[in-house]
């Protein structure tokens, strides 16, 4: 079953349990998948709709970041809740020692000299790790490393 057919058949089973909060977060990620099959008049693979939950975990970490400073830690909560739900739908994440670990690996095959091969780097990383990691993190594990050599 593809990952979209998963999430439809969480929304029904959401609903039949009453689940309200899980039932909301749901509809959303079905709402925003449909947005962009709508948009690009094509339907999404599972890659592509890994990009949809990622960007939406994204967003929410964001928010609760912002609420966290505007003493709201009511909606932070809410915000935090949701990740939860999103993140059932994302493959497990790397650690921090297995992404320096791919990070080096990259960087030897690339032969990376420098902060100007950042791009290099990242592409490949981004192709290895789609989905299982934060690429903000990433991002400044390359750099640490690229400013090492």
């Amino acid at each position: 079953m593809s990952l979209k057919g998963q999430i439809t058949e969480d929304m029904k089973s959401a609903m039949k349990a009453g689940e309200k909060d899980r039932l909301k977060v749901v509809r959303l990620i079905l709402a925003a998948i449909k947005q962009i099959e709508v948009d690009t008049r094509k339907e999404l693979d599972d890659a592509a709709v890994l990009g949809v939950i990622t960007k939406m975990v994204k967003q929410r970490r964001d928010s609760v970041e912002q609420f966290e400073n505007g003493n709201r830690e009511d909606l932070a909560a809410i915000e935090r809740a949701e990740i939860l739900v999103l993140q059932t739908y994302l493959p497990e994440q790397l650690s921090a020692d297995e992404i320096a670990a791919m990070v080096d690996e990259v960087i030897q095959v690339t032969g990376a000299a420098g902060i100007r091969d950042m791009g290099k780097v990242m592409g490949q990383i981004k192709a290895k790790a789609a989905g299982r990691a934060d690429m903000g993190a990433v991002s400044a594990v390359i750099k640490e490393r690229l400013n090492a050599l």
